[in-house]
């Protein structure tokens, strides 16, 4: 193993950052040297992501880093579903479309008329989801469907402008759910099906293969001095965050919690069943040929989109007034499609509440915990669900990301599913990037284990031992869904 230094960009639906790791003999360092906000814009009616804007970012952050130290590498891991479309001349036809935006509304449905559920997740082990990329590019424009000769993921779509080099990397193609799940390879006669044309989808790559080097451009703008190699790492950020979690022995469940919570199990096979289809579980590709077997729960998005609203920025002192509110007196189901598009989250959740027959929270602090015994229910509904599913058994729960700050939400997750929770690292997605990179380079343990062990040594985290009444938990389950 030899020292090297890496650059991490992890960029998330809220905010992206850029990070340096320092990876060798004396274990694993991480030092952020950029953060910045990822805020969409709307245009014409659609919300986009501002990719110009944050290429730019990126820029900057590789110019900060290659101040600090002479980089071995870049890394670039993000959202999935979202992409961008190329045309002849390797031009983007437009910014990329927001999985949030109302383009797909209805679209699931008649993509389902002609490809039956379960079919679809036979071939794909997907979860179904209105934003997923299967539906948007059947949403998406005709005429710029015409134009474009090919689709990449927004991180591969950045490692392009780095690059030149066009390619799909799998953890993040996965969540395509046009990506056969089995064979890892795309689902090109299910795209013909569906009127997808076959030339949008490029050669598909593994994590640890090296993209190539940045363009002369590139290079030049963000002072590097000389063209740096950039690696596919698990550019989905969910598959960087597990390949992040300092797991010591199997039997875990992991939740990558930040806008979105991410809850499931690493398998090595995918869940196919039609007990699995029902409970809408995923089966996304992991680092090392694993399976992220999870579901997809609303996340911090609910308390994010809440504080918008209420125009504070006082997160300490929300989390502070929530801990001495009654708990579990109101709850709703967590990934109720009402909460996905923007807007005035309280008034929704007190809407939702009242469909339930509960009394609905007023005060932030009772809308904020609301959303945290919410979250927390939702966390263990998703970790018992993957178990059985599965048939694991779960002695352990690491939660990592944003979330793993949050100290109530990590002791009600305990309370919840009766587990003891493993809080951190919260850069679990950036430290995943960084060391998959090193791997490639020589530089860090050859497989996930010996990766862990190297997370566990240089990152501590915080154990949170479950206390209370199962039966309480139980009770407000059935409350979060009756209707």
């Amino acid at each position: 193993m030899t020292d090297l230094a890496l650059a991490a960009v992890d960029l998330g639906a809220s905010s992206g950052r850029v990070m340096v790791g320092e990876v060798g003999q004396g274990g694993l360092r991480v030092h952020e040297v950029r953060r910045f906000p990822n805020t969409p814009v709307t245009v014409g009616g659609t919300l986009h992501w501002d990719i110009a804007r944050l290429y730019a970012e990126i820029l900057a952050g590789l110019r900060s880093a290659a101040l600090r130290s002479d980089l071995a590498s870049a890394g670039i891991d993000s959202w999935g579903v979202d992409y961008g479309l190329l045309d002849a001349d390797g031009k983007l036809l437009g910014d990329p479309v927001h999985y949030r935006d109302r383009r797909t509304d209805g679209v699931a449905e008649q993509v389902l008329s002609k490809v039956p559920a379960a079919e679809l997740y036979a071939a794909t082990g997907i979860q179904q989801q209105p934003f997923n990329t299967i539906y948007q590019l059947v949403a998406a424009s005709p005429a710029q469907l015409g134009a474009a000769r090919t689709m990449l993921l927004i991180p591969d779509l950045l490692a392009y402008w780095l690059t030149g080099q066009a390619g799909a990397e799998i953890t993040n193609a996965s969540t395509t759910q046009l990506l056969d799940v089995r064979a890892r390879s795309w689902d090109l006669p299910l795209a013909e099906q569906l009127g997808i044309p076959r030339h949008l989808f490029p050669p598909l790559r593994a994590p640890g293969t090296l993209i190539g080097e940045t363009l002369p451009e590139a290079t030049d703008q963000a002072g590097l001095g000389r063209p740096l190699p950039v690696v596919a790492t698990a550019s989905h950020d969910t598959a960087a965050a597990v390949a992040g979690v300092p797991a010591e022995a199997s039997g875990f469940a992991f939740i990558s919690c930040g806008t979105w919570s991410l809850a499931g199990l690493e398998l090595g096979q995918p869940v196919l069943t039609e007990a699995s289809r029902r409970a809408n579980f995923t089966n996304e590709a992991g680092a090392d040929g694993t399976i992220r077997y999870l579901r997809n729960v609303m996340g911090l998005w609910l308390l994010q989109e809440s504080m918008r609203t209420w125009a504070t920025s006082d997160l300490d002192g929300l989390l502070d007034a929530a801990a001495r509110e009654e708990p579990l007196r109101a709850v709703v189901d967590a990934s109720d499609p009402a909460f996905l598009p923007p807007g005035d989250m309280p008034a929704r959740i007190a809407s939702v509440c009242r469909h339930t027959g509960q009394v609905p929270p007023r005060t932030p602090a009772e809308v904020t915990r609301c959303i945290l015994d919410s979250l927390a229910l939702a966390h263990r509904q998703a970790i018992r669900d993957a178990g059985e599913l599965a048939d694991r058994d779960v002695r352990i729960v690491h939660l990592v990301g944003g979330g793993a700050r949050n100290a109530l939400l990590c002791q009600l997750t305990a309370d919840a599913t009766g587990l003891p929770v493993l809080a951190g690292p919260v850069e679990a997605a950036a430290i995943g990037n960084l060391l998959l990179q090193a791997r490639s380079l020589g530089a860090a343990p050859a497989d996930l284990t010996g990766l862990r062990a190297l997370i566990r040594a240089s990152h501590q985290p915080i154990r949170y031992e479950p206390a209370g009444d199962q039966r309480r938990w139980q009770a407000a389950a059935r409350r979060a869904t009756r209707r």
